[in-house]
């Protein structure tokens, strides 16, 4: 098996190199589990003094990363087709470890963007698939996120841990924090490890373990312990509750015509015929349905209102891009997403092998767990315009949740 290939693009490349000693995370690439590459936009800038960065359009304080160098970068790294481009930025989705878990299994390369001083150059935000953030916070630049994301994503690879097992039951795997441990001796100043751990009785055990994982996340993470709540249907009804519910249902279809890319949940696809899909941005009907949805969950209106047709600001305009607007209006209004069901209804070509990348796509943008995206596609049966493959449509709902 190839090694997991992560590429770096930063201006502080030396900042990675504890990693190749890092305990089992430096293990993993002298075992060529894993291998690590890095990329300085100073070594791609054109000028005498290897310039990358200058002042901002319309003043401000702070210099800006520039786009030529960084691009540069970018175009020389070989990609894989099973490739992710994630931007370190306290403007991305919150990581969490879902989101480790779906890169180590989704993916046999990462290509991390590391921004300095004030940030990117808007047009560099075109090159990434997620933008990712640590926390509420603002670093010097992101290779300390970069280096959290490698850690996290290393460990999971096949090899790297010498007991998979122990990755199964750690915190955030299951949504629940992890039980309490402990080890020799079984009294220490006077605090005494739990009996039932010394009792051999395993199923009292693991029932203690469970009971210790839900209290533990219950007080320490009252958020994580709701969501879990509601994925496992253990919610109790409280007549007190002031939760709110929202449904949303959207429907997009466009038109199969040659010489225009086929563009599905952020996937590029190739139809055997050569068509893709008109329309003024990418026309990505499985995106747009779920924006509609989520614009109708709140009476919000249509995604035209928002994104018109004759602006020339959309066209072409990357779908994943959008929806990250439309959530953000979610979001400013108090509601959360809860769930995403969707189903996409094309003659050809065949989806089924990539809807985990779509459902992966959306998960990323909206800030959800894989989990908690459906897609589905279906053919109609050669009725009507997708089975003539004049067309390809998509049908979408979501649920919202307010507290």
């Amino acid at each position: 098996m190839a090694p997991y290939r992560l590429d770096v693009v930063s201006l502080a490349p030396q900042a990675f190199a504890p990693l190749l000693d890092l305990g089992v995370i430096g293990r993993a690439f002298t075992a060529g589990i894993a291998e690590l590459h890095l990329h300085n936009p100073r070594d791609f800038a054109t000028d005498r003094y290897r310039k990358v960065d200058d002042i901002p359009y319309g003043g401000g304080a702070g210099m800006v990363l520039k786009p030529e160098p960084v691009f540069a970068a970018m175009d020389s790294i070989p990609r894989s087709s099973r490739c992710r481009v994630l931007m370190m930025s306290p403007q991305g989705q919150p990581l969490r470890q879902a989101d480790f878990q779906r890169w180590a299994t989704d993916y046999d390369q990462i290509v991390f963007l590391c921004g300095h001083y004030e940030g990117f150059d808007e047009r560099i935000r075109t090159l990434c698939d997620e933008e990712v953030s640590c926390g509420d916070f603002v670093l010097t630049g992101g290779e300390l996120p970069a280096m959290t994301v490698i850690n996290g994503v290393v460990r999971l690879l096949p090899g790297t841990v010498g007991t998979p097992a122990s990755l199964v039951e750690e915190s955030h795997s299951t949504l629940l924090l992890e039980h309490p441990h402990y080890t020799r001796p079984a009294e220490f100043q006077g605090r005494t490890v739990p009996g039932v751990l010394r009792s051999g009785d395993h199923a009292a055990i693991e029932s203690w373990r469970q009971q210790q994982r839900e209290l533990r996340t219950q007080q320490r993470r009252p958020d994580l312990f709701r969501r879990w709540q509601q994925l496992t249907g253990t919610m109790e009804s409280d007549s007190e509750s002031t939760m709110q519910l929202r449904i949303g249902n959207g429907y997009d279809i466009h038109r199969l015509v040659p010489e225009r890319p086929l563009i599905l949940g952020g996937v590029r696809l190739d139809h055997p015929a050569g068509l893709g899909l008109d329309g003024h941005s990418d026309a990505d009907v499985l995106v747009h349905a779920v924006m509609d949805a989520l614009l109708g969950a709140l009476s919000l209106g249509d995604i035209g209102k928002y994104f018109p047709p004759t602006d020339p600001q959309w066209k072409g305009a990357d779908s994943l891009v959008l929806l990250k607007q439309v959530v953000a209006l979610v979001k400013e209004r108090g509601w959360a997403v809860v769930n995403i069901d969707a189903v996409v209804i094309a003659e050809r070509p065949k989806l089924k092998p990539h809807i985990d990348a779509m459902r992966s796509n959306l998960a990323a943008t909206v800030g959800l767990d894989p989990d908690c995206v459906g897609v589905k596609a279906t053919t109609n049966e050669k009725l009507g315009p997708e089975g003539r493959e004049e067309g390809i449509s998509c049908q979408a709902v979501t649920l919202l949740s307010r507290e």
